[in-house]
């Protein structure tokens, strides 16, 4: 086996649309799972299939490839009697079926653990809702942005005084895809250990509220309300924020006391480290608008990259890029997390590689199977005839 593919010997079926189903069953993918999204050929698949502004066909595009590397796709219209039955012949040789449709949906459609267990007593049932199958809110649409305002991370994100504001990434869908993912393989585990599978739930909702991590726990605990600091600032360590340079911005993080003697080392001032107002973190907390200002003085003298350059290897310290600085950086060509993944439609296609590496090697990719390649080869791998693939085409179900 392939130690860069630990998944290999695992098949998942998906029902999934956007980013968050499909951010998570990726990881599987690149991970050598075997992942088949089931689609509807009449609805076009994969709703992200047609989302501009660029395209790769008539079905595909860079936001449907940037969800869905290392997929293989199937066309099956699970509305349609054939369609339903020949899904559950898949079902028989799959480990897992993966949904993120809306929480009543998957009874609907015959998704759960109990219309299927006929089909394959070991298989694993995973949904992935908005607000999850079992409360007042399971027939609830539901995407990130909404997540990140009732979960309350507009409250605290952006400088006090302006509008509420949400991260500027859906990270609550890929968060949820990925917490998604890992349930589902912890109990294909169990399945395989027990015989029996089972249904798993996760919810954009709950895996938002989760997240608030710290910050929940001090207000459960200690009523504290958590509010926006100016410069993106941590709430409590001191300094950990942006500071002006000569030519824009960095951000520092003294989260120990052993980084701020850094600090006003590399700075080459030692009135700094002296000012009895900075001697203790909590009393540079407490005088953090009169530290910013120092700080600002000071690390207004040199550029950035001057700055990175004195900080490395010393001090937690980063520039503050935009998404072209982020991407063009060579350490980032270095690292290898950008890679070329040729499309039928352009050779020269370029994707983010995997974040995880095995044995020092990121997994391989390709690019998403077209809508329905697949099909014939998987049903006809799970026992169906050439006669019953033509009634599938004739009935308009694959």
């Amino acid at each position: 086996m392939n130690p860069a593919q630990p998944l290999a010997g695992l098949r998942v079926l998906t029902l999934e649309n956007f980013g968050a189903g499909p951010f998570g069953t990726m990881y599987l993918a690149d991970l050598g799972a075997e992942v088949v999204k089931i689609e509807n050929l009449r609805q076009g698949g994969d709703a992200s299939r047609g989302m501009g502004p660029y395209r790769l066909g008539p079905h595909d595009s860079h936001y449907f490839q940037t969800f869905n590397l290392n997929k293989k796709s199937c066309a099956l219209d699970l509305k349609h009697p054939l369609g339903q039955s020949a899904f559950h012949r898949l079902v028989a040789t799959a480990d897992a079926v993966l949904n993120n449709l809306r929480g009543d949906q998957p009874d609907a459609l015959g998704l759960t653990f109990e219309a299927l267990r006929s089909a394959n007593p070991r298989v694993v049932c995973a949904h992935l809702s908005a607000y999850g199958r079992d409360n007042e809110r399971r027939d609830w649409p539901g995407y990130d942005y909404l997540m990140q305002a009732e979960a309350g991370y507009l409250h605290v994100t952006g400088e006090p005084g302006t509008p509420p504001s949400r991260m500027g990434l859906s990270i609550i869908d890929y968060m949820t895809g990925i917490t998604t993912a890992l349930a589902l393989v912890s109990a294909v585990l169990n399945a395989r250990r027990t015989g029996t599978g089972c249904d798993v739930d996760v919810s954009l909702f709950d895996v938002a509220v989760h997240q608030l991590s710290y910050p929940a726990t001090w207000y459960l605990n200690e009523g504290l309300v958590t509010e926006r600091q100016p410069r993106s600032a941590h709430p409590v360590a001191t300094p950990v924020q942006l500071y002006r340079t000569g030519d824009g911005w960095i951000f520092i993080m003294c989260m120990t006391e052993k980084f701020w003697l850094e600090l006003v080392a590399a700075i080459g001032d030692a009135s700094l480290g002296a000012d009895a107002r900075f001697s203790t973190m909590a009393l540079r907390r407490e005088n953090r608008e009169a530290l910013t200002a120092e700080l600002d003085q000071r690390l207004a003298a040199q550029t950035t990259a001057t700055w990175l350059e004195r900080f490395r290897g010393r001090l937690p310290a980063a520039p503050v890029n935009d998404i072209r600085q982020a991407l063009d950086s060579d350490y980032v060509a270095r690292t290898g997390l950008v890679r070329t993944t040729p499309h039928p439609q352009r050779a020269d296609f370029r994707t983010l590689a995997n974040p995880i590496k095995i044995d020092g090697r990121r997994p391989d990719a390709r690019v998403c199977s077209p809508l329905g390649a697949d099909t014939d080869t998987l049903l006809r791998s799970a026992g169906l005839s050439e006669g019953d693939l033509e009634a599938l085409r004739q009935a308009g179900a694959a």
